[in-house]
């Protein structure tokens, strides 16, 4: 090959890589800041509880939108307010963003002895409209507990009050009732803010 011809045919060899490079970094998908995304999202498993109109709760509940779950219970004097708050605050800021699939708020309580769906209502509804707010036997919501990965436990407190230890994380539920990411603690509205357009494909 003449030294002109090898010259020009290096330049497009270099010239055909770099746009291939381009092109990769342009179709690389953005990347999450601090959410986990499950590789291979995993079913509800099967239980049975109550929203707070009384109204029966399952897996087929989370069909149909985005659903953020926060395990947590109304007499939480920190984090559950809290947290709520924070996401209450990431909703309406993606919906002022221009994003109209916005994921729901769902508390469900690990203290179900004292939150009856009126309470857990009259709570839930402080965080804003259209929230999810799920109670029922222990039995059914530790069904959904372990399947999830939440711990909590009962820690009694002076006299007959007693508080809950639990996880903090909040979880992701795709709209095909599936658990596919989840935020831990501690939170941050700009990580939720960056993270869930990309998990709910609305980036």
């Amino acid at each position: 090959m003449k030294p002109k011809n090898l010259f020009i045919g290096i330049l497009l060899g270099a010239a055909l890589s770099a746009g291939i490079y381009v092109a990769g970094t342009l179709n690389k998908p953005a990347q999450l800041q601090t959410a986990f995304l499950i590789p291979l999202p995993g079913e509800l498993p099967e239980f049975s509880l109550l929203d707070q109109s009384g109204n029966a709760v399952d897996a087929t509940t989370f069909r149909g939108q985005w659903d953020l779950v926060f395990f947590g219970f109304t007499h939480c004097p920190d984090i559950c307010p809290t947290t709520l708050q924070l996401l209450s605050g990431v909703r309406q800021e993606l919906a002022d963003s221009g994003i109209t699939e916005l994921p729901r708020i769902v508390l469900v309580s690990v203290d179900p002895e004292r939150d009856s769906p009126e309470l857990l209502g009259q709570y839930v509804d402080y965080f804003g409209d259209d929230n999810l707010g799920v109670t029922g036997e222990l039995a059914e919501v530790s069904k959904l507990t372990r399947a999830l990965g939440i711990f909590f436990e009962k820690s009694p407190t002076e006299g007959d009050n007693y508080g809950v230890d639990h996880s903090a994380a909040v979880i992701v539920i795709n709209p095909d009732a599936e658990f596919s990411a989840l935020f831990s603690a501690p939170h941050v509205s700009a990580n939720y803010l960056h993270d869930l357009p990309i998990i709910m494909g609305s980036d």
